[in-house]
């Protein structure tokens, strides 16, 4: 039986949790009462949303699959209630990628319409702000309702219990353990079909529309002659909302799971010989940060909703970030302090009560460092961009070796700051404080992702304004918040690696802990040929994976514009005919969905193969190499297909004297943010989601293969 502290702790989480998805359903229809605009906007945004409702429900059909097939295994070979905790994750973050999306699709052409009726920036700010805020309190107000319920529902978490599925094979498992890390499972598979099928849709829409508009035919970007425009705009949505909210839910998830395992981990090592009171303690507090991140997430959310806004849309943006990261900090010094003052603390605990806490800021403040790098490597603000956008004037060459440069160089300050806090956390806290600055960093998710999905419906509210041919005026203000947004997106994916890092740490040491003995320390032996071989295979993995997804991508992009090109006739480039949009977004689902079967598959069966084959090292192994090859990679791309893209966006804006949209430098820095496309919404977003995915696979099986091993 649960104790009553823990169950009245969590009830109280559970009603911040309500609070902040009744918030989200006031903000809904709040959008959705907004105006649309002119009959041109209305029906061209009515497209945008029946195609990115049609490629989702064209997915779910290959996830439900998957996701049932799994369901059933797990419940039949590995623990009875396991299946449904692994449909429940891949419900939430299924719930939050289909109403990040349907947000979205409304918010954008609104977005569009307050520029045109206020042309002012503060008002527009506010409307795509209030769309993105749906999307970023969903991820993190439905990550923690499944949690809580599979804690409430399942009796919460035990050190000492054991189970097995109704074909008993001699697995035997912690069921509490299992149900905490198939709920993440559920939720990294979902994760990972969504930013490979969404990345593949939206890139290759994008890459074939600039072919078209802005190398082929000389036309301005987003214009409605071009039929990939359209899969374009949708591609946003499914991508960079629906994509990325799955994606920051799974890291959410999986930092809480790794928490709660690694508290597991840490009270057997110790043999029991600590009370009980203080494993209850490390097992209340992931879960209380998270609720008080949340807490601080409608603070800094609410404010922004209520005040009246200026003309510096970053410096709003910002304010929103500070406010949730400061209230998380000290709501989560006072729960650090009511949990852990009266209790017994593990040696590991080197500033007593104080400990976790200061590992949670050392979190946050990592994720902030990090959202900070990124923005000078990719801002029109910084000299990197700049510096770039000055190279496009000697062509094409020079503006690809410039902004590799630019990738490579963004790469090592980030890596520094996760090393610090990892470094600061362990040794303060132990295990259980890398486990939570994780946490910390991911503690306030709801409003970071707010933020990131301002920036696809800043984006697309600039497209519908071009499509829709409105006044000059409007399109200023819409460029400025695009540029603005492909910034906070640039952040976003910074944030979102840097919390990759974190969780796979973490689910490293939770997969450690899975598989040792009872009362010893944990430990994965690098001495050993099979870690050592396993981790060289995992750094192959991953250049494997990015050349699968780059290549899907870049095959998919050259079929939509020769499809594309042909139906520009005169008649379509004289405005006297309309191209056929509907054709060119089923030929980017059916495309985006043909290609996302094998990334998904591999990243599920690797450590799955490599454990019943060769063992528990092995797999330790492939976790350890293929993170430390893939962080350093996600940055890079990440990174310097930011720069590349704002880089041409500083063209644009006539920011290079003597050089401006048709000039020779600007198709240079156009072949850039092509190239850069395909790194920093395709390849870069999906590695973190390919080692979390590895990491809580092998979390999850790490207590039935620890017995096996069919070679050496």
């Amino acid at each position: 039986m649960l104790s009553s502290l823990l169950t009245t702790s969590w009830l109280i989480v559970l009603g911040v949790v309500f609070l902040a998805l009744i918030y989200v359903g006031f903000n809904y229809f709040r959008i959705k009462k907004m105006p649309e605009g002119t009959a041109d906007m209305i029906e061209l945004s009515g497209i945008i949303r029946s195609g990115a409702q049609t490629f989702l429900k064209t997915e779910y059909k290959s996830i439900a699959i998957v996701v049932a097939c799994v369901a059933v295994i797990f419940t039949l070979f590995v623990e009875k209630t396991s299946g449904i905790t692994f449909l429940m994750g891949a419900l939430m973050s299924s719930i939050v990628c289909v109403l990040g999306m349907q947000s979205a699709t409304y918010a954008n052409v609104r977005t569009s319409n307050k520029a045109r009726e206020s042309l002012s920036i503060g008002e527009t700010v506010k409307v795509a702000l209030c769309g993105g805020s749906i999307s970023g309190l969903a991820v993190q107000g439905f990550g923690m309702l499944g949690f809580l319920a599979v804690l409430l529902c399942f009796g919460g978490v035990k050190h000492d219990a054991t189970s097995q599925g109704f074909i008993q094979l001699g697995l035997i498992c912690n069921p509490y353990i299992m149900r905490i890390s198939t709920y993440s499972l559920g939720c990294s598979i979902v994760a990972m079909f969504n930013r490979v099928a969404g990345g593949n849709y939206t890139k290759a829409a994008d890459i074939s529309s600039d072919i078209l508009g802005k190398l082929r035919h000389d036309l301005p970007e987003d214009d409605s002659r071009i039929p990939n425009t359209i899969a374009d705009f949708i591609g946003d949505n499914v991508n960079d909302i629906a994509g990325n909210c799955s994606d920051l839910l799974e890291s959410f998830v999986a930092t809480m799971s790794a928490s709660l395992m690694i508290a597991v981990t840490l009270f057997q090592t110790h043999g029991g010989k600590v009370a009980d009171s203080t494993f209850d303690a490390t097992i209340l507090f992931p879960v209380i940060l998270a609720g008080c991140g949340l807490v601080g997430c409608l603070i800094g959310l609410g404010l922004a909703n209520i005040k009246k806004m200026g003309d510096n849309p970053s410096r709003e943006l910002d304010l929103s970030t500070w406010i949730s990261a400061g209230c998380t900090v000290v709501f989560g010094g006072v729960a650090a302090y009511l949990i852990f003052k009266d209790i017994p603390l593990y040696e590991d605990f080197k500033f007593g009560w104080a400990s976790p806490w200061i590992s949670s800021v050392m979190g946050i403040i990592a994720g902030i460092a990090i959202g900070i790098i990124t923005e000078y490597y990719t801002s029109t603000d910084h000299k990197p961009t700049q510096k770039l956008a000055e190279m496009c004037t000697e062509g094409e060459a020079f503006v690809v070796t410039k902004g590799d440069a630019v990738g490579s160089r963004s790469v090592l300050l980030p890596v520094f700051v996760i090393i610090v806090a990892l470094i600061v956390s362990g040794v303060i806290c132990g295990s259980y404080g890398i486990a939570i600055s994780a946490l910390g960093m991911l503690a306030f998710v709801g409003a970071t992702v707010s933020i990131d999905a301002f920036g696809p419906i800043a984006d697309n509210a600039g497209g519908l304004a071009e499509a829709c041919h409105l006044d000059p005026d409007v399109r200023k203000i819409t460029d400025k918040l695009d540029a603005v947004g492909n910034t906070t997106a640039a952040i976003g994916k910074g944030f979102a690696i840097g919390s990759a890092a974190f969780a796979t740490v973490s689910l490293i040491m939770a997969y450690v802990g899975n598989y040792t003995a009872i009362g010893q320390p944990l430990s994965l032996n690098f001495a050993s040929f099979f870690v050592v071989a396993g981790g060289i295979l995992g750094g192959a993995l991953v250049e494997y994976f990015c050349a699968i997804l780059t290549d899907n991508t870049i095959d998919a992009a050259k079929i939509m514009a020769d499809v594309g090109d042909k139906q520009m006739t005169q008649e379509v480039l004289d405005g006297k005919a309309k191209p056929d949009y509907n054709m060119m977004i089923a030929m980017a689902a059916k495309e985006a969905i043909h290609r996302m079967v094998l990334p998904s598959v591999l990243a599920l069966l690797i450590p799955i193969v490599g454990g019943f084959i060769l063992g528990v090292e092995f797999v330790g192994g492939i976790l350890v190499g293929a993170t430390i090859v893939a962080i350093p990679r996600a940055i890079f791309m990440g990174n310097s297909g930011g720069a590349f893209d704002n880089a041409k966006k500083y063209i644009e804006q006539g920011m290079l004297e003597g050089y401006g949209k048709g000039s020779a430098a600007h198709k240079a820095s156009v072949t850039g943010d092509t190239i850069g496309d395909t790194r920093k919404d395709v390849v870069g977003v999906a590695l973190d989601i390919f080692i979390k995915l590895m990491s809580t696979v092998a979390n999850t099986i790490a207590p039935i293969i620890k017995n096996f091993r069919m070679f050496g």
